[in-house]
């Protein structure tokens, strides 16, 4: 049990004498706890009575009163552990008091900040306002999430707000309970409950889980280290609301994050790149603080108080302003530690400051190997990389295990021995968490298990759980295993002869060169669409950018010639930007840009506003430069881009001619813009629709407003504009617009035309007619579903058909055409010449009364092979009239979609007829169709038949029984038939252009 002052436990100890205090002291250090904290003796030996407990309760908080009663009844002093029960009785301590004792020790020794609070909490200033704010005293609850780059001080700033609320600082009238925990501790944790996890913190305390959730919106939970957590929480059934209930360990946290579990208590989550695309996603109404690290004056003043010197805290200072970049990293307070680390090792040592700090493994090689030095210096580099080795198999065995937390065992078993680990502790590798031990930063073992594949030579015997680097590789970039990132990065980047460099004059040979031709290979072999669909390409940039070796980088990124990228912010910018510029084959990219990248708005979560300055400046140096390879590309896909003004200028001056890059040079030929914001006032056609390959354009999404409509038409007009393809679907296009444009359209050149989800109306579609009556119009593709029309146009479509020869797909769905606007279509598709071969008729509001007519088409016309007619309410008459056409040998019918038709048991014979005896019909869709086991049977059995050439059957087979499941199977199995739900979805879309909103599975 924790105890506030400790005086009342140093009245105890007092009544014994020194002589018997030391060997209580003895005694008190052979406790299991206390075996694995060598350190900790010493500590222990030099103490007071009071300090005692105070060191104590630092180290073990909730274990100080069992570990003291045991060691009093050791030490024969049965009279003192009545005294001290009786005192354990009555002076329990409350959950807050043992939080303040815990962290206070945390702040003061695990940190390393070497910041006065009062410099740490200006630093801060505006995180810590924004997080008062959030958490506002009207007991809602809140979901608050810490972003910000990987070692940029997200735990440390949480650490600091548990204290604060301990101390009575924070959250004063909002909180009664804040449990902090720390989720790298609950990997070997199969099973648990909340109350468990609870009790964990509690057990000391005077306080009981019931007395804690008796009111849950005064409750905040702090989860730290979700990147290293090895559990998937992306878990949408069988969530639990229970609290006392033992369930996986998965399924407690992902039900607490989703609000399933104490719903009304609130949430502060640690995130960093790798988890934020797998829990940023379950959380509700997420509230983002952003850490931007020390501005430049914390970093003086962090010199000054690291060195005790003015003096020499002003000439480490003017050393790195000679080197921006190094200055820079130091903004990440880890990073200014692990500076500061090496350069006082130098200075130890009588070397002068001289560092290689890019790439950042090396930054990370020089203070590993000067901290190795203080122990071990002029040491053979055999025995250096013998030794090295054990602790690098540790963090590699860790990393494939997804172990973070390791036992004395786990040191042993890897070769570490008691004085090595003394020593991995005294260099700061390895620090210890209560009886466990940890990396002294979680980036520490990523570079470490990334090092054991530069130390361990062929002749070694294979690690049971450590896989090859190839193995490793294909993991990370090829499989997603993003938590291994960083491990990653590391290896690229200790791949570089500058890394090596390093190494080589105190642990012998590393073969850099081998590690790069195992990467490139890697890469080289590695199955094209297994690498599209599975590698976020960012992952691939932040590794070449840990590497930044020309040549190396060149190589890599010559092996592509199409990547998909996501631009999250400035940082992602930057690598992608290195890496694309050096990308020789490149012809396909697909981009998008989140709205952080160009926001206009200061946003005080987001940091300090010289952090935004900065990002503005970077940000729009790196897009220009990345700009610049858009004329050398076939396609560019801009898809859900956030631009602002200076965006959209850069793009249109990267796409108009220069004097190096000569107009037909341009070598693009697609461009897409869905869902673009800000597109500005349509410059951007004037730019684009010059360029001589461009055949093109999709705008499926994006809002044009009046000046970009007109812009846009000026292009269209142009007699350089070779456009064959135009999807401006959901842009927003009324009829006087649509009029404007199709008056504005090349029909000698166009082919294919989207205008679906506008208001184009009649009035649009009857100009568009007139121009399709042209002979000069080759346009074969009209997309125009959901356009607001009526059956008025179907007269003037009539028209065009009879006089158009080249169109051949004509899209109508949804829109209110009835049966006379059907029956007028077929007027025009009874003649033999209509060149017309798919027909959509789509929720148009049919029924069976068109049959007639439309079946007596599927008879006469060899043109027609599609004919859409789902979300209609033809009926089972209606089907009969289709199917009786169907059986006749005129029909030529290829594709029949009756999706969302409302049928009976009276039409299932009738289709099974026309199913088994058409011969052409090779593609049939009955997706949400009410479909019984009798039905199911019959089909089965007309798609069984040796007749019957139906290869593709829309169904959604879930939803039915399962022995009509089976039949189904069965069939699929003896006819090589596939049978999929939502069988053409993907190919509407792609000719109507349409785009889904971009999310990282796009």
């Amino acid at each position: 049990m924790a105890e506030p002052s400790g005086l009342g436990v140093a009245h105890c100890l007092k009544e014994l004498s020194d002589a018997k205090f030391l060997n209580f002291k003895i005694l008190l250090i052979k406790e299991p706890e206390l075996q694995v904290n060598p350190v900790l003796w010493a500590k222990i030996k030099l103490a007071s009575r009071t300090d005692l407990i105070t060191l104590l309760n630092s180290h073990y908080p909730g274990q100080v009163w069992d570990i003291m009663s045991r060691t009093f009844l050791q030490a024969n002093r049965r009279d003192l552990w009545t005294k001290f029960q009786e005192l354990r009785r009555g002076k329990r301590a409350t959950y807050k008091e043992i939080m303040k004792t815990a962290f206070h020790h945390i702040w003061t020794f695990e940190n390393n900040l070497y910041v006065l609070d009062a410099e740490y909490e200006v630093v801060t200033d505006m995180q810590f306002k924004v997080l008062q704010e959030v958490f506002d005293p009207q007991l809602k609850p809140v979901t608050a999430v810490i972003l910000g780059a990987e070692a940029i001080g997200k735990t440390t700033f949480l650490r600091k707000a548990m204290l604060d609320w301990a101390s009575g600082n924070l959250w004063k009238n909002r909180f009664q309970y804040v449990f902090f925990f720390s989720l790298v501790s609950l990997n070997s944790t199969t099973e648990l409950s909340l109350a468990q996890l609870l009790l964990s913190q509690l057990s000391a305390s005077s306080e009981t889980p019931d007395d804690v959730l008796s009111d849950p919106r005064k409750i905040l939970f702090i989860l730290d280290g979700f990147d290293h957590l090895k559990f998937d929480l992306d878990i949408r059934t069988n969530l639990c609301d229970d609290w006392r209930k033992t369930l996986p360990t998965q399924i407690v946290l992902s039900s607490l994050i989703q609000k399933v579990m104490l719903p009304e208590s609130s949430l502060l989550l640690e995130l960093g790149n790798p988890s934020i695309p797998k829990i940023y996603p379950l959380l509700q109404y997420p509230r983002e603080i952003t850490m931007g690290g020390l501005n430049k004056a914390s970093r003086k003043f962090y010199y000054m108080s690291f060195f005790g010197s003015y003096q020499k805290g002003q000439e480490i200072f003017n050393f790195l302003k000679t080197m921006q970049p190094l200055l820079s990293l130091c903004r990440n307070p880890y990073m200014c530690w692990m500076f500061c680390r090496t350069i006082k090792g130098q200075c130890d040592r009588g070397e002068e400051m001289n560092l290689v700090y890019e790439p950042d493994s090396a930054l990370y090689t020089s203070f590993m190997v000067s901290s190795f030095r203080s122990v071990y210096d002029n040491h053979p580099s055999r025995q250096n990389r013998a030794r090295l080795k054990t602790l690098c198999t540790l963090a590699a065995e860790g990393m494939w295990k997804q172990v973070f937390v390791f036992k004395s065992e786990d040191l042993r078993r890897n070769g570490i021995t008691e004085p090595e680990e003394t020593s991995w502790l005294r260099m700061n590798f390895l620090s210890y968490r209560g009886d466990c031990f940890m990396f002294y930063h979680p980036t520490l073992q990523s570079y470490f298990a990334a090092l054991f594949y530069f130390l361990r030579q062929d002749k070694d015997t294979p690690h049971p759980i450590i896989g090859s680097l190839l193995q490793f590789l294909r993991e990370v970039y090829a499989h997603g295993q993003t938590q291994w990132l960083r491990t990653g990065m590391f290896v690229f980047g200790i791949a570089t002869e500058k890394v090596a460099a390093i190494l080589n004059p105190h642990f012998g040979f590393i073969p850099s060169r081998d590690v790069r031709g195992v990467i490139f290979n890697c890469f080289r072999n590695m199955n094209q669409e297994e690498f599209s669909k599975t590698l976020r390409a960012q992952n691939l940039f932040k590794s070449l950018f840990g590497n930044k070796e020309e040549e190396f980088v060149t190589q890599v990124m010559g092996l592509f010639e199409e990547m998909t990228v996501d631009i999250s912010n400035v940082d992602v910018l930057t690598v992608a930007t290195y890496s694309l510029l050096r990308s020789q084959k490149l012809k396909k990219l697909h981009l998008h840009i989140q709205e952080r990248v160009f926001t206009e708005a200061y946003n005080p979560g987001d940091g300090d506003i010289d952090t935004f300055r900065r990002h503005k400046k970077i940000t729009n140096k790196y897009w220009r430069s990345l700009c610049g390879i858009f004329w050398n590309l076939q396609v560019l896909d801009l898809d859900s881009c956030n631009f602002n003004e200076t965006a959209i200028q850069h793009l249109c001056e990267s796409l108009s001619p220069v004097p190096c890059i000569p107009l037909n040079m341009f070598k693009l030929q697609s461009l897409s813009c869905s869902f673009m914001t800000n597109f500005g006032d349509g410059t951007l056609f004037h730019t684009v629709l010059q360029l001589p390959h461009l055949t093109s354009l999709n705008l499926y999404g994006t809002n044009l407003s009046n000046n970009a409509v007109e812009k846009m038409c000026s292009g269209l007009k142009s007699p350089t504009c070779n456009l064959e393809e135009l999807l401006l679907g959901k842009c927003g296009i009324l009829s006087n617009a649509c009029v404007e444009i199709v008056t504005s359209l090349n029909f000698g050149k166009l082919k294919h035309l989207s205008l679906v989800e506008n208001h184009v109306e009649n009035k649009g579609v009857m100009v568009l007619c007139e121009i399709l009556k042209d002979p000069s119009c080759v346009l074969e593709k009209l997309m125009l579903s959901y356009c607001s029309l009526t059956l008025i146009v179907c007269g003037h479509l009539k028209e065009a058909l009879l006089r158009n020869k080249h169109l051949s797909l004509l899209d109508l769905e949804s829109n209110v055409l009835e049966d006379l606007g059907a029956n007028i279509l077929c007027e025009a598709l009874k003649d033999p010449k209509c060149p017309l071969q798919e027909l959509w008729l789509s929720g148009c509001c049919l029924t069976s009364d068109c049959c007639e007519q439309i079946s007596t088409v599927l008879t006469c016309n060899k043109n027609l092979k599609t004919l859409k007619l789902g979300n209609n309410n033809i009926q089972d008459s209606g089907i009969l009239r289709l199917c009786k056409a169907l059986r006749n040998p005129a029909c030529k019918l290829q594709s029949l979609g009756l999706d969302m038709c409302e049928l009976t048991i009276f039409c299932w014979a009738g289709l099974a007829s026309a199913v088994s005896t058409c011969r052409t019909l090779t593609r049939l869709s009955l997706d949400w169709v009410t479909l019984d086991h009798y039905g199911v049977r019959l089909l089965c059995e007309a798609l069984a038949c040796r007749g019957c050439s139906v290869k593709v059957l829309g169904l959604d087979k879930s939803a039915l029984s399962e022995e009509s499941q089976k039949l189904l199977q069965e069939v699929e199995k003896k006819s090589n038939l596939n049978i999929l739900h939502y069988p053409w979805v993907k190919e509407e879309n792609k000719m109507r252009g349409v785009r889904l909103l971009w999310n990282s599975k796009n």
